[in-house]
């Protein structure tokens, strides 16, 4: 048995295939994530600004606008 497609429905699937999944903040930049979150555990947030920045950064390039 063959099912047949519409061409309504062909171009939906088509459409979806095509679209990248968005990214969830919590999921982006996972290396520079990791290196400021033990900084700030271990030294206090005033002493990891270079970190903090990398990881801002990170996120941008990845499209969030933080």
């Amino acid at each position: 048995m063959t099912l047949a497609l519409d061409s309504s429905t062909q171009s939906v699937t088509e459409s979806a295939a095509q679209e990248p999944k968005k990214l969830k903040p919590c999921c982006a930049c996972p290396e520079t994530k990791k290196a400021r979150d033990a900084c700030i555990v271990e030294n206090g947030e005033e002493n990891c600004k270079s970190l903090i920045e990398a990881h801002r950064e990170c996120m941008r390039k990845m499209g969030f606008n933080i």
